[in-house]
């Protein structure tokens, strides 16, 4: 598939997907969201695909907000159906995706940018990045899930100061936070979280997609996430990975998992 606002490329099971606006700081518009959509989409559904990894073009930007132009004159209605789709399309879809999805933060992660980042399993920051929602200096509130992610990942009090303030936080503070789980060089950010994505090739892509689905739950109402984890755990035992990874520890060989 050919993008416009994107790079897609594969290699070694890992599909590595770019943001790559940078006259825009990589801003996210309605056309960048779609395409995102459909490479997270198509990765996904790769059985060879075993880990995505999404970051942004340059030193500059991981993705520096959503593109203001396009909804500035919005009315209530479609400031809604603005925020639904996008979620539906983008943010939940890949929240809930089987594959893992590590977000590369390489500089600016500011609005939906930090969204996006948030919406992935978890986070990497170059030491330079800076993360914030800074959607309450325009009038409005984030509305591609950050005012519920964030508060999941950093605690009420300190979400509730970083929307309030619409300031940026450091790298090293958003560690300290537990927004991201490592900060690093911008030349370490792509070997980091390649060499975490081949530690997660080794094991059952299809127990990392039953424990992801499980992990999710205890975030959604109305939902019982130790039934969801207990119902996922025996699911287990129906598969050939289980069926591998038991013979192999019992025969103290090296797992070969049958894959998605």
């Amino acid at each position: 598939m050919t993008y416009k606002n994107i790079l897609s490329s594969n290699q070694n099971g890992v599909a590595t997907i770019t943001i790559n606006r940078p006259s825009k700081l990589n801003a996210l518009n309605k056309a960048t969201i779609e395409e995102l959509h459909n490479a997270f989409k198509q990765a996904n559904q790769d059985s060879n695909i075993k880990v995505i990894i999404v970051t942004g073009t340059g030193e500059k930007a991981f993705v520096a907000g959503a593109d203001i132009s396009e909804f500035a004159n919005f009315s209530v209605e479609n400031g809604g159906k603005l925020a639904a789709k996008g979620q539906e399309m983008l943010f939940d879809f890949v929240e809930n995706l089987s594959t893992p999805v590590i977000a590369a933060v390489n500089g600016f992660a500011l609005g939906g940018g930090l969204e996006l980042a948030m919406s992935a399993h978890f986070r990497l920051a170059s030491d330079n990045a800076k993360m914030g929602l800074p959607e309450v200096s325009l009038g409005v509130i984030p509305g591609y899930g950050g005012t519920q992610r964030l508060p999941q990942l950093v605690g009420k009090g300190r979400a509730m100061e970083m929307v309030m303030t619409a300031g940026m936080i450091d790298a090293n503070t958003a560690k300290d936070y537990g927004l991201v789980n490592h900060v690093v060089s911008q030349e370490e950010l792509l070997p980091l979280a390649e060499k975490i994505a081949s530690k997660i090739m080794r094991n059952s892509s299809v127990a990392i997609s039953k424990a992801i689905k499980a992990v999710n739950a205890n975030y959604k109402d109305g939902v019982n996430g130790f039934e969801t984890e207990i119902k996922e755990f025996g699911n287990c035992f129906g598969t050939e990975d289980f069926k591998e990874g038991t013979t192999a520890f019992l025969e103290k060989r090296k797992a070969d998992f049958p894959g998605k």
